[in-house]
This record gives structure tokens, C-alpha cells and sequence, in this order.
């Protein structure tokens, strides 16, 4: 008698994605239909705020899977990817809610953008729940498709189709190294749902001790290390981001590096062996956040000094998973650790980034790019609430208090590199953060300085607008800083 190749389908466990991708399908209907610009971002905004409350609900209740076999699924919807899917879903609230000056001033069409956005957050969710490489590679690269558009969608900006052929470039490149790793991957073990690789790597010594393994899983990784903008596969982002539209660069910085760090986690916790991964990801960290901190120091424009700040933070984010390289790393305990301060890191790092975007694109004239550090000399004086806002994001990135989110970020690293007996890798973790302390306190106190008179005023308009996605990151923000166990606790699960 054939076996049945009916598969039964878990539309509870999908309830986050057909959120996400009814979004993106009601987003296009409502401008065409109505082709209102306000409507059109309603439908949008209702629709992430429906994605993040049904990722919540959903990941809530226990694990869920969907399209198995053989006891290997494609989809497995759990705690983790409720956390995924709904800093996805907020995320994108949050680039609607900064793009009003962008749309209001004809740079973009309002559907088209909303569109494109509805479209990476589906990608995004899907991501998270990811059980097999092909349903990885597929969502990672359905979150980045639609950014290639957005970061050149500016109508009249050479910058920004610069910006975006250099990022789809630089991603195709990416894409074809991790799908190469994957084919190899296949060819090793003729597996390629995560949990099944991790399993037949770690049992039969011959596979891993093949050549080709190590090429594939070398190659898998380094793929995914150009989302993450690791070094030395970096130098897409300070262009991309310095190119893009500020409310886009905020959603590359913090949405895309979050994809990136997703997968690599995926890959490197479940797939592949951790004495393959470990010394990679090791070498990756401490070159990430040393280069990172060490341009930023010199750059003088704004999104571009965020930008290497962004590579340098990927570093921090990389780091616990670098403790792998060592066998005290790879115990039960030391690897889970890590893998939880890496994904709390990446939670922390993001809602600081946020709203440190969200304070830079406030106290800028509307649908102007970010300027150079100069340009924001006083403006904390001038509209004195924002620009506490904005140093309060800057102060949590350095990991100082009362930034307590970015202090409690590398406290939770230090702690997991110590746990994993990687001391040096903690060492190399403080130094660069005492360095970053010169580009974050620099911009900082340029907020407070002497002000620039020939320094243009942000449009009110503009400003109460973005007013109020500031207002919430930076609640959102201090929030976790006094709850970051809540945040460690959900990472873990």
C-alpha cells in the first residue's frame, strides 16, 4: 500500500506569515482601489500590528510544526520565532511611522513602498521559523529582495541607485556562496533540514571529517556573514545605509542585520558541527568589531559613522558563538548560553539602533538624508526632548548607564565568553567597547554643543510625525533595560 504523500497542514503555526503576506496582498489592493496615500499606510500599519499580535499568540502556546516528514519539518513555530517575528512586524511599523516626511514629499509612491515593505516583513517572519536550508535561504533572501528596490526607489538621487546597485550586487554574490554551501551541504549528506544535518554530521564521523564538508559549511556561513555585514564582507553597508533614505536605512541597519544574525544562528546551533563553526564565527567577531570601531572613529557623516558602528555591534553579536572554537564552549550549557546572548544581544541592538535612527531622521528637515555630524552640533538644544532621546540610544550602544539595555547587551556577551572559557575573546569584547565609547560620546555631546546657526530646522510637521516611533523605541528600550531577563528567558527558548 503507497504512503500517503498528503501532507497535513498546521495553519495555526502559518497563522504569522499568512498575516504578513495577506498584508502585503491588502496594501496593493487598497491603493489600487482607492489609491488614497493615507488609507494605503493605514492598511499597512493595521497589517504589521495584526502580524506581531499573531506571532505572539501563536509562539505563546507550544511549539508548532508543519510540513514534516519523516519527523523533519520545514516550519517549526516556537518561542523563538514568535521573538522574530514580532521585532519584524514592529520594525516595520516603526519605518511607516518614520517615513511620512519621505512620502509626503513625492520621493516615493506610498503603495509601491508599503508594498515592498509588507513583502520583507514576510520574509522576515518566515525566517524565524525556518527548519530546513532551502525555507532559510528562500525567506532571508525574501526579506532582502524588496530592500533592493527601496534603498533606490528615491525618485532623482544618484545616491541612492548607486546605493542600491552596490547592495544588490554585494547580495547576489552572498546569495550564490550560501546556496553553493547548501548544494554541497546536500551532497555530503542528501539532507537539508537543519536538525537532520546537525544529527548525521555528529554521528557519523566520515562526513564530518570530509574536505568537502568543511568547504561547505566554510562557504554556507560566509555567504551569510554579507547579511550580517561582517568583515571583511562589509564594505556594501556604510554606502547602502549613507545612499538609502533615512527610514530605509533604519530598516536595513536593524531588519536585515536581524535576518542575518537569524540564519547564522540557525546554521550554526543546529546544522553544523560547532568545532567547524566555531573558529570562522571567532575570526569573524574579532575582525568585525575591531575594523568596525576603528573606521567609524574617523567618519564624519552621521549614517555613515552608524553604519561602521552597525558592523562593530555585528561583532559583539557574533561574538558568544565564536566561544564554539574551544571545547569548554561546547558543552550543553556553554552552547546554549551562547546562542541565547547572541540572539538577546541582536534584540537589544536592535531597538537601540532603531531609535537612534529615529532620533537622527526627527531632528533632520524632512526627507533630507542623514548630514554630517557638524550639521547636528546643538540641535539636542534646540528641540531639547529628541535629542535626549537620540543621546539616550547612543549612551546604550556605547553600553554605558543609564543606557541599561546596551549595558546589560555586553554584560550578558562577556558573561557567555567567560561561561564558554574564552577569556581572550571577552578581553578583545571590552577593548572595542572602550573605543566605541570615543565615536558614541562624540556625536553625543555634539548634540549639547554651541549650535550652528546656518544648521536648518527640522519641519515641525516632520518632527511631531516621527515624534512619536521615537517616543516608543526609546520607552521600548528603557523598558528591556530594566527587564533584560525577560529578554535572555525568550531568547533561550
Amino acid at each position: 500500500m503507497n504512503q500517503s504523500v498528503v501532507q497535513s497542514v498546521d495553519h495555526v503555526a502559518l497563522l504569522p506569515a499568512y498575516l504578513a503576506a495577506g498584508t502585503a496582498v491588502l496594501v496593493l489592493v487598497t491603493d489600487l482601489v482607492l489609491a488614497r496615500s493615507r488609507a494605503t499606510l493605514a492598511v499597512a500599519a493595521l497589517g504589521a500590528i495584526a502580524t506581531a499580535v499573531g506571532a505572539a499568540v501563536v509562539g505563546a502556546g507550544d511549539e508548532r510544526r508543519t510540513f514534516c516528514a519523516a519527523g523533519d519539518c520545514s516550519y517549526v513555530f516556537g518561542g523563538r520565532a514568535a521573538v522574530v517575528g514580532v521585532l519584524f512586524a514592529l520594525l516595520t511599523l516603526g519605518v511607516l511611522g518614520l517615513s511620512g516626511g519621505h512620502l509626503r514629499a513625492g520621493r516615493a509612491p506610498v503603495g509601491e513602498y508599503s508594498f515592498l515593505l509588507a513583502c520583507s516583513m514576510t520574509g522576515g517572519v518566515v525566517l524565524g521559523a525556518a527548519g530546513d536550508l532551502i525555507t532559510l535561504i528562500v525567506a532571508l533572501e525574501t526579506l532582502t529582495l524588496p530592500l533592493y528596490v527601496l534603498v533606490g526607489l528615491r525618485r532623482g538621487s544618484l545616491a541612492s541607485a548607486e546605493a542600491a546597485l552596490t547592495f544588490f550586487l554585494v547580495s547576489v554574490v552572498a546569495t550564490t556562496l550560501s546556496l553553493l554551501g547548501a548544494a554541497l551541504l546536500y551532497a555530503v549528506t542528501g539532507e537539508l533540514h537543519l536538525g537532520r544535518l546537525g544529527t548525521l554530521l555528529a554521528e557519523r564521523a566520515e562526513l564530518h571529517d570530509l574536505p568537502l564538508t568543511a568547504a561547505a559549511g566554510a562557504l554556507l556561513l560566509l555567504g551569510l556573514a554579507f547579511k550580517v555585514a561582517a568583515v571583511p564582507f562589509h564594505a556594501w553597508a556604510p554606502a547602502t545605509y549613507d545612499g538609502a533614505p533615512l527610514p530605509v536605512a533604519a530598516y536595513l541597519s536593524t531588519a536585515s542585520k536581524l535576518g542575518g544574525v537569524v540564519a547564522l544562528l540557525a546554521v550554526a546551533s543546529v546544522a553544523l558541527p560547532a568545532d567547524l563553526t566555531g573558529p570562522v564565527l571567532a575570526l569573524l567577531a574579532v575582525l568585525t568589531m575591531t575594523v568596525g570601531n576603528l573606521v567609524a572613529l574617523r567618519q564624519r557623516r552621521t549614517v555613515r559613522l552608524l553604519a561602521w558602528s552597525s558592523v562593530a555591534q555585528a561583532g559583539y553579536i557574533l561574538a558568544p558563538l565564536g566561544a564554539l572554537a574551544l571545547a569548554a564552549g561546547r558543552t550543553g550549557e556553554a552552547r546554549a548560553g551562547a546562542y541565547a546572548a547572541a540572539l538577546a544581544y541582536a534584540v537589544f541592538f536592535v531597538l537601540l539602533e532603531f531609535a537612534a535612527f529615529a532620533g537622527v531622521t526627527a531632528l533632520r528637515p524632512a526627507d533630507a538624508d542623514g548630514g554630517t555630524l557638524e550639521e547636528l552640533r546643538g540641535a539636542a538644544r534646540r528641540h531639547p526632548w529628541l535629542g535626549a532621546a537620540l543621546g539616550l540610544a547612543l549612551v546604550g550602544l556605547a553600553g554605558l548607564p543609564p543606557g541599561l539595555a546596551g549595558l546589560f547587551a555586553k554584560v550578558t556577551v562577556v558573561r557567555s565568553l567567560l561561561g564558554g572559557g574564552s577569556g581572550w575573546l571577552a578581553l578583545v569584547v571590552a577593548v572595542n567597547a572602550v573605543i566605541g565609547l570615543a565615536y558614541y560620546l562624540r556625536l553625543g555631546a555634539g548634540l549639547y554643543a554651541a549650535p550652528d546657526a546656518s544648521n536648518p530646522a527640522p519641519a515641525a510637521g516632520a518632527a511631531r510625525a516621527v515624534a512619536v516611533v521615537l517616543a516608543v523605541a526609546t520607552v521600548a528600550a528603557v523598558v528591556v533595560g530594566f527587564a533584560p531577563q525577560l529578554v535572555l528567558d525568550l531568547a533561550a527558548r
